[in-house]
Formats: structure tokens, sequence, C-alpha cells
């Protein structure tokens, strides 16, 4: 069922959102994004004339209740999104009165989905190489069923919208839909978007094709790596995992993040585009840093010769300049990770150029997707959201499916 054919009047719908919003100390969200991506498929229901029941998890709490992931402090936020008055159910397993009582127009936000460990469905408290933990896994899988079950009573109809969590098979992601018919289930305006942002760029690729992965580890990143291999025209690799490359060939490179036991992995990653034609682009030079802080002294140096005490904290110059001549020549563009530590405002230009690079390929033509969580904030921090072609909510899920992986939470609604 598509979700613009539905028409919820008189239904209850269950929406698993992802509301995993960043929080500062005081419990204020410092980024809205999720809350906003989510609402067009929020606000149909209600103007349909459906009552609303909204599910999320926040952080890693570990199947324990933890008041600094409640879900109760965003309840003003999201009202105030909706443009209505939110109800907050304190025990997500515990709210079928709460949701009987739910009239047409009305919200009820259940508590964190997390502080019960049936969401994940793992088994708790014992270890895999346990001789016992086969048999626990089981009775998890029974209970997290159970968990589904009492979620899916309180509706009519059931909607996934967290594309974050999509490629998690927990209780409120897949296992839920078994309890609803294919007519009473059905992906959000937000999921229908990813799935078809993620369709763009693996079914109907426009030449060249670049691809920029970021991120300090190659280890994280090497699944999609070599799944892009065999896709991209051009493969731009930067972060961190410049200083393993640099390192495994040879390189000097101070004291900057180095994943020594894959420098094996970098030299194999370089020989396999080769062998495949892939341009495989990395960073030439380097801005060095003598701490890591933004008030660091700097220093441009090549990235294969970074003086002893000083580590690599973004892309030097020419790198920027190599970088943004390949994007801007690019037809279909991905971007994963950032070039250096944007956090720190002195260290933001080669994230910064490839966001403007990107920005200069889109209004020429090119489609873009932008995705994972750091990458996001940099469009974000740059004030660039809008001048890229999809900016994806999903960091895991949209390499999984990139992978080429079938997402639980996709597959649980459309087979």
């Amino acid at each position: 069922m598509k979700i613009d054919n539905y028409n919820f009047a008189g239904k209850k719908a269950i929406v698993r959102v992802d509301f995993n919003v960043p929080l500062d100390e005081n419990g204020k969200i410092t980024d809205d994004t999720r809350i906003r991506g989510a609402l067009p498929t929020l606000k149909k229901i209600l103007a349909d004339g459906g009552s609303l029941i909204i599910m999320s998890h926040m952080g890693k709490p570990k199947g324990k209740v933890n008041p600094k992931f409640s879900l109760s402090q965003i309840k003003d936020d999201v009202a105030k999104a909706l443009g209505t008055d939110v109800k907050f159910a304190p025990d997500c397993a515990d709210a079928s009165e709460a949701a009987a009582n739910l009239k047409p127009g009305e919200v009820l936000l259940l508590e964190n989905l997390r502080f019960y460990p049936e969401e994940e469905g793992k088994p708790v408290g014992i270890d895999k190489e346990d001789p016992k933990y086969d048999e626990a896994k089981k009775e998890m899988k029974s209970r997290q069923k159970d968990f589904a079950k009492k979620l899916a009573s309180y509706a009519d109809v059931y909607v996934n919208d967290a594309f974050g969590t999509a490629h998690r098979k927990h209780a409120s992601t897949a296992v839920i839909a078994d309890y609803f018919d294919a007519d009473n289930k059905m992906l959000g305006y937000l999921m229908e978007k990813e799935v078809q942002a993620v369709d763009n760029i693996l079914s109907d690729i426009k030449r060249p094709f670049t691809a920029i992965m970021g991120g300090s580890k190659v280890s994280t990143k090497i699944g999609i790596i070599e799944n892009l291999m065999d896709k991209v025209d051009n493969l731009i690799l930067c972060g961190g995992m410049t200083y393993t490359f640099a390192k495994a060939q040879g390189g000097k490179i101070g004291d900057s993040i180095c994943e020594d036991d894959k420098l094996d992995l970098a030299l194999d990653i370089i020989k396999k585009a080769k062998e495949k034609g892939v341009n495989l682009v990395l960073g030439t030079d380097c801005v060095a840093g003598d701490a890591f802080s933004n008030d660091a002294n700097t220093l441009v140096c090549s990235s294969m010769d970074i003086p002893d005490g000083w580590e690599g904290m973004d892309a030097g110059p020419l790198t920027r300049d190599s970088f943004a001549g390949v994007i801007r020549n690019a037809k279909t563009i991905l971007w994963n990770g950032p070039a250096g530590v944007f956090e720190f405002d002195n260290f933001t230009a080669g994230s910064r150029a490839i966001a403007d690079a990107i920005v200069e390929a889109t209004k020429n033509g090119a489609f873009s997707l932008v995705g994972g969580g750091d990458s996001v904030a940099c469009v974000n921090k740059f004030g660039l959201a809008d001048q890229v072609s999809y900016v994806s909510t999903g960091g895991g899920a949209l390499l999984e499916a990139i992978e080429g992986k079938v997402l639980p939470g996709v597959a649980a609604i459309k087979g």
C-alpha cells in the first residue's frame, strides 16, 4: 500500500520514526532534521482525520530505563513541529489505554522503545561464547515477537518512516509488520524518498559517478568501498583514513590517526582500483595540527611527510583543489563522511571545498546524495542542505542499501 492512496480517517496509525536527535547537556535538541523529515507523513495522517501514535528509540540505553534517553525531553518540540498537543506514554509496552482513548487528530508519543531489550532482540547479560547463548537468543526472539505484537495492538495501521533504522530487524522496524495485512502497512513519505534516492544512485547512474568516502576508519567503510569499486568512475577517500593509506605507501604520518592492522587492506584497495579502472583520489597534502584542538598551531605539509608531534586534521589546499576538480565534472555524486575534523571551525576547509563543489555540480545537472550523520551535519553547518539533490537521514541504512544489502525495515513492508 502507498501512503498517498491510504485514507487514515477514523484509523489509529502507529508510526515508527527516527527521533534519535542530538541533545545538549540540558536535554535541548541541537539538530531537528529528523523531526522535520517525518512531518509530511505525520501531518498526512492527522489531516485525513486519523489519530497518531509515534514510536522511536533514542541513544543506546541497552534495554534499561535511563532518563538521559527519555523521549519526554522532546515531547514539546514534537508538539511545536506538529502544531498540536502531544500526549506522552511513559511506558511504551503499557500504553493500551492511552492508545484506545485517542480521538481523531490526537497524538500520543511512546517512551523510548530501547528501554526494552526486546526491541533490539539481543540476549542481555550473556556472552556469545556461553553454551546457553543460543537458547537465550531463541527465548529473546520469542519475547521480541510478543513485544512487537503488543505495539501492533495499539493501532489499525502501521507506517515505517524510520530510514535511519531500516537496516535493523528490530521489533518496531520489521517484526511488527507481521501483525498487519498488506493493505494496512506502508512506508512513510520519508522512507519512500530515501528508497528512491538510493535507487537513483544504483540503477540510474549518470556518468561520471563520483563517490566521496570520508571518516576516520577504513575498516568501517570497507564493505561499501568494495561495492562501489564496481560502480564508480572516481573514488575520493578522505578524512582520517588518508593517513592509513599514506603509511601503507611508506609515508611518515606523525601522530595522525591510523589503523595499523589495515595497511595491507589499504594497499589492496589501491590495487583493486587500478585493476577495475577506477580513478582513486587520495589526499596529497594536509593541514596538520600540533594538538587535537581548534586552537592548535597549524602547518600545511605533504600527507606523506607529517612531522613527529603533528597530526593530519584537514585536507590541504592542493588536495582540496584536486577533489573539487573531480567532483565538479561528476553527474552522479555520493558523499559520506567529512574530509577533516569539521567540528572544529579552523579545520572545515576540506569538507567545505567538497560541499561547494557538490553544490556547483548539482547546479549543472548532477544528482547528488549526501548521507551519514557527519556529512549531513556538514551541509547543515554550511547552510547548503537545500542546494544538493538529496540529504539522507540514514547513515548505516544508507550505506547498507548502497552495498546492495536488503533492508529488513523495507522488506517487511514491500516483501
